[in-house]
């Protein structure tokens, strides 16, 4: 059951599920949800039942981003709102340790898009779409969409993408790698809970080093990632979960992994 107002939050077989829950503004994050969602994830990250992070949401759409008619909720500038509300959120997910999946349906666009993109994974509807409505509004991206973008596209697909406010359907975000999964809108839920029970049947430090060595490449050379991989490739080696799995192998069986 959850004990928020504008977030939905259940954990099952080590999935918990983050739910956006302001379908009437289509998810409009306000300044409370975005103190509910640094709660929600701070409690995932500190419960050692939980692998996986679904983040999803209610009603017709992902979210519309920012809930506009809230201004700067006391803030002097939009950047202070970013960096004391908005980053911490994103970079908890960034440099988490477990893996995040979005799930999107409908309407995804502004710094909703943004969060969904932060994420290590993501499953979309057929129906869903990243829309970046910013240069309507003069404004530019935000939340490290700009980031996300130019990575996946390009710099000139990114910029028109961005120029034209434009919407970016499912099926060209699965092609860009934006998402790694798009199927029928009414079997979004299940196809992303079934696929985050499989990884977190998966090996937890195996999941944690990946993505920590992943994030990272942008920033390194190819000779500091090999490095980076062998050292941590020690660690894991040495691990009971890796002795396990090894003899599982051997045996013909499923591993079970702990963590440790």
């Amino acid at each position: 059951m959850s004990e928020f107002e504008t977030i939905g939050y259940s954990i099952n077989n080590r999935v918990a599920t983050i739910s956006l829950n302001r379908p009437r503004a289509m998810n409009a994050i306000s300044q409370k949800m975005r103190q509910e969602l640094s709660q929600v994830i701070e409690a995932s990250e500190e419960n050692d039942d939980v692998r996986v992070v679904v983040i999803r949401a209610e009603g017709r759409g992902f979210s519309s981003g920012t809930d506009l008619t809230e201004g700067l909720t006391g803030y002097a500038t939009i950047d202070e709102q970013i960096q004391q509300e908005y980053k911490p959120v994103l970079m908890a997910i960034h440099n988490s340790e477990k893996l995040y999946i979005a799930s999107v349906h409908g309407a995804c666009a502004g710094i909703g898009a943004a969060l969904a993109m932060t994420c290590d994974l993501a499953v979309m509807a057929d129906t869903a779409f990243l829309y970046l409505a910013f240069a309507g509004l003069s404004l530019v991206p935000d939340g490290g969409m700009s980031y996300h973008l130019v990575n996946a596209m390009g710099y000139k697909k990114a910029m028109q993408l961005f120029a034209e406010a434009g919407r970016l359907p499912a099926l060209e975000c699965e092609q860009y790698g934006l998402a790694n999964k798009v199927v029928a809108a009414d079997t979004l839920l299940d196809t992303t809970q079934t696929w985050a029970e499989n990884l977190a049947q998966g090996a937890p430090l195996a999941q944690k080093f990946g993505k920590q060595i992943m994030r990272s490449v942008h920033d390194s050379s190819y000779s500091e990632i090999v490095d980076k991989e062998s050292k941590i490739q020690t660690t894991c080696m040495l691990s009971k979960d890796c002795e396990g799995a090894i003899a599982a192998f051997f045996e013909k069986r499923k591993p079970i992994f702990s963590g440790n």
